[in-house]
């Protein structure tokens, strides 16, 4: 084979390598398999399978394509899948890529070849002692035989990155020398020009490594992901923790100021605490339909109507049906009739109504909260400071970042209106967890 075609095979191949490893992590199964440490029979299997298969078309254009050797990276492939994979993904992925080369070009040596690069590496990466070892491997490691040897006798053992640049070297070597016995029984570049022949061994490392470290950036960006998401359960948990005593100071100060001159509505005001806690202790869930949420202030504004009595306190709810099956963040609403019946009826001796209207357009839903109050002109410095607003609004941007708007229209003697425009998620978009729920709003919303 002419030697200005080797090299230039060498270099096209190193872009080869990361163009599939793009391509793969383009997947999000491969990507949800590539992440995991820990897998199934069946996970590896699949992990095999979704790698091996561009690599064995690699090995097909190859044959097919005169002179365009850069395409088959089978052999590289096979050391790699062993080695993010583990022995049963780089022996069943050696089987698969090797399929081509065998009963198309009848390249037989080319199976046990490839199912041996992927069990060992696979061994290796099972020898490791740190299983984030195998993903910081770079073939421009320290070369020094002094400090290599400090720190074998240190570790009482080879590294990581050295047993593995060895074992790429020592199967290239045999890959070739089997090459040069058979060589029509397996494919190999192969040259007798020494310094080309380095440059063989030397791609070989470097196809794997670029590769390697392709699936790597992923893994580090998809941690990343994993850290923003406890981030952000962290923080809705303890915007959650400060609503909630609060909501229960409140609400035990009515309790207090009825038990003595009404004890019977007192009484059923506590049932209704309860039932509102108890929904609390039992669901811990960052989103819940519209409908679960307007039941539970039901219980809210059944204590506050106990309070203020039926003839101050009345509540008129227009609600369309499609509205009340879209998540909505949980105990969102609570708060918004908290203030309106706090800050717009409290000081208005005849009482007041609270209107709940909720209803959706093509990419929101809008739930609105208004009272025929006093307005925001006698406490215009808290209705947007205090605690339960805040805490809406931090939430809101916690959740949604800024595709969710919120709203309050008020006139002084005319009441307020509070206006939630919340972007529109199903329940399969946000997952089981938390988390999960919260992730996938923000990425979806910045989507």
């Amino acid at each position: 084979m002419d030697q200005r075609l080797i090299l230039v095979t060498l270099l096209i191949r190193l872009g080869v390598a990361a163009a599939i490893s793009s391509v793969l992590v383009r997947a999000r199964r491969f990507r949800v398999l590539l992440f995991r440490e820990e897998r199934t029979l069946g996970e590896k299997l699949e992990m095999a399978f979704i790698v091996s298969t561009p690599l064995a078309l690699g090995v097909l254009v190859r044959w097919y394509v005169r002179n365009f050797y850069a395409a088959d990276i089978a052999f590289e492939g096979s050391i790699l899948m062993g080695v993010i994979g583990g022995r049963l993904v780089g022996l069943t992925g050696g089987a698969i890529v090797s399929l081509p080369s065998m009963f198309i070009a009848h390249e037989w040596l080319s199976l046990p070849l490839n199912m041996l690069a992927g069990v060992l590496a696979g061994t290796l990466r099972h020898l490791a002692s740190e299983r984030e070892a195998i993903w910081s491997f770079s073939p421009l490691f320290d070369l020094s035989m002094y400090q290599w040897v400090r720190r074998t006798i240190r570790r009482s053992f080879i590294d990581w990155q050295t047993s593995f640049f060895v074992l790429i070297l020592g199967l290239e070597f045999l890959r070739i020398h089997l090459h040069r016995m058979w060589p029509r029984r397996l494919f190999a570049l192969d040259s007798e020009n020494w310094l080309v022949e380095l440059a063989i061994y030397v791609g070989t490392v470097m196809a794997v490594a670029i590769a390697l470290k392709v699936l790597n950036n992923v893994r580090i960006e998809m941690k990343l992901e994993q850290q923003e998401r406890l981030l952000l359960q962290a923080r809705m948990a303890a915007l959650q923790s400060q609503i909630n005593p609060h909501f229960l100071f409140n609400t035990l100060n009515s309790v207090a100021s009825l038990i003595r001159r009404d004890p019977d509505s007192a009484r059923e005001m506590i049932v209704k605490l309860g039932n509102i806690l108890r929904r609390l202790l039992r669901k811990g869930d960052a989103f819940v339909p519209l409908k679960e949420e307007i039941e539970s202030l039901d219980d809210y504004l059944d204590i506050e109507v106990i309070r203020f009595g039926r003839d101050k306190l009345r509540v008129h709810k227009e609600l369309e049906a499609d509205s009340l099956a879209h998540l909505v963040p949980s105990m969102i609403l609570q708060p918004l009739v908290e203030n309106a019946i706090k800050h717009g009826l409290a000081e208005k001796l005849e009482g007041g109504t609270i209107y709940l209207r909720s209803r959706c357009t093509a990419q929101r839903v809008i739930v609105e909260v208004e009272d025929d109050g006093v307005g925001m002109a006698a406490s215009a410095g808290s209705i947007g400071t205090g605690i339960g607003m805040l805490n809406v609004q931090e939430r809101l941007q916690v959740v949604y970042g800024d595709a969710a708007e919120i709203n309050i229209e008020s006139q002084p003697g005319s009441g307020t209106l509070v206006r939630l425009m919340l972007p529109i998620f199903q329940a399969e978009e946000m997952g089981g967890s938390v988390a999960g729920a919260i992730y996938e709003a923000r990425s979806s919303t910045s989507r």
